[in-house]
């Protein structure tokens, strides 16, 4: 019988979910403060599924995006933990200097168009390369 969604899950359970091994978990508890998991006695750690979704976006950055461990600090020391969450639902991200001069009209309508033309160019080039590398 599957737990529910609201349910916490084991390392073991995690690790399955998000397809990485368990001690990637632990590993990424190391060098990502804010992946904190409930342990109980002993040591043993839950994840609640606010965890798991924190977890889905730090793995979607590291292995999807091809961020670096220290992008990843970065981004969540700029962004937050919002953004780990916009990962997890594969929101990706433009550069804050990016909106702003979008917002700001500095581009203009027709520099606007072009920009948004090459990433959506440069984001379907990276999805071909990504299911050619089996990603």
């Amino acid at each position: 019988m599957a737990k529910g969604p609201d349910a916490f899950r084991t390392i073991s359970e995690a690790a399955e979910e998000l397809n990485v091994p368990q001690h990637v978990l632990r590993f990424w508890e190391t060098r990502f403060s804010f992946i904190r998991p409930m342990k109980r006695a002993g040591g043993r750690r839950f994840y609640r599924p606010q965890d798991i979704a924190v977890l889905r976006g730090v793995r979607g950055l590291l292995h999807d995006q091809g961020y670096t461990i220290k992008g990843v600090q970065k981004l969540h020391k700029d962004q937050g933990l919002k953004r780990m969450l916009d990962a997890a639902s594969g929101v990706v991200a433009r550069p804050a200097a990016f909106d702003l001069d979008i917002e700001a009209g500095r581009l203009g309508e027709e520099g606007r168009e072009r920009l948004l033309g090459a990433l959506d160019d440069l984001e379907a080039a990276k999805a071909r390369l990504d299911k050619l590398l089996g990603r």
